[in-house]
């Protein structure tokens, strides 16, 4: 059987996208499946202020939809489907897409991360109905009501910048003694009247009948728990790999990220993973770009290689 493809590109965030970039304009046969919409996670975050060329900020969406344009422009094709399995047999690498199963002689997972669930009552139950994990997506609804914002890092603070935009107000709940985000984040964050933090404090429960009415939070130390009126709970934990799709195929670390050596390479050859998915890698757009980059050109040289 002929191999349909020289790379597919699992996943069309910065690094999927970055690598059909490449790889289409150096004349390779290119093919991106995205489970979702092209972009990532970038796609659901407001303002991205540090990626290179935009001194005054982008809108993450459209960041997500010029990198998207330009991986069209090489005649990059995108399927929107989610991949279950990758195997290898001889030189040919197997790709099972629903009910479709694609051929290519490289393969690039650049599936990224989902967000971590706190895992407590209410969470599952009213999921859409108050709780949520994407301001971009959800932010509008909550216009004029108070909300509640798990976290302290660095997405917490950014999307509940975005968040004041609509809200009455803001508590905002850190599981540390202090907030974790960025320096300048921070020192914003504090500015705002609209904001409250309990810093030290565990969600316990996320409570109400049809929608998110209350949230039941604990002092770390005391164990004394307040109830906390609020519309929404927005949740930002931290982040799950994605990588369901190569479990059991190529090597992973304890958190279920996927192990490459610096040439992006997986345990399996001809299988490259970059962006977030990887295994300690810093989880910037701007590194993802960078990994997608390196690993089409890696990739190139394998399938030279191989022919």
């Amino acid at each position: 059987m002929d191999v349909q493809y020289d790379v597919v590109v699992v996943g069309a965030g910065p690094a999927g996208l970055t690598a059909a970039i490449y790889g289409a304009r150096a004349g390779l046969k290119m093919l991106v499946i995205e489970r979702a919409l092209p972009g990532g996670y970038v796609a659901t975050t407001d303002l991205i202020e540090n990626y290179p060329g935009f001194d005054e900020g982008i809108a993450g969406i459209e960041l997500a939809e010029k990198m998207k344009q330009h991986a069209l422009r090489f005649d990059t094709e995108i399927v929107n489907a989610e991949v279950s399995a990758v195997r290898r047999a001889g030189s040919t690498l197997y790709l099972r897409a629903g009910q479709a199963e694609y051929t290519a002689r490289a393969v690039i997972i650049a599936t990224g991360t989902t967000p971590k669930k706190l895992n407590i009552p209410g969470e599952d139950e009213l999921r859409g109905r108050g709780v949520s994990y994407c301001a971009t997506c959800d932010g509008p609804l909550f216009r004029g009501r108070k909300i509640a914002v798990i976290g302290g890092g660095n997405s917490a603070i950014q999307e509940g910048l975005f968040l004041l935009k609509f809200v009455e107000h803001i508590t905002f709940v850190e599981f540390m003694p202090q907030l974790t985000a960025d320096k300048i984040l921070q020192e914003e964050i504090k500015k705002k009247k609209k904001a409250e933090f309990f810093l030290y404090h565990i969600p316990m429960r996320i409570n109400g009948k049809d929608r998110v009415e209350s949230i039941t939070i604990r002092h770390r130390e005391t164990r004394e728990e307040k109830t906390i009126e609020t519309s929404g709970v927005f949740i930002y934990v931290g982040l799950s790999p994605f990588s369901q799709c190569v479990r059991g195929t190529v090597e992973l670390d304890q958190f279920g990220f996927v192990v490459t050596n610096e040439k992006l390479e997986t345990s399996v050859p001809g299988i490259y993973a970059a962006g977030d998915i990887r295994s300690s890698a810093i989880r910037q757009v701007i590194t993802a770009c960078g990994d997608g980059a390196t690993a089409l050109i890696h990739a190139q040289h394998y399938i030279e290689n191989t022919k």
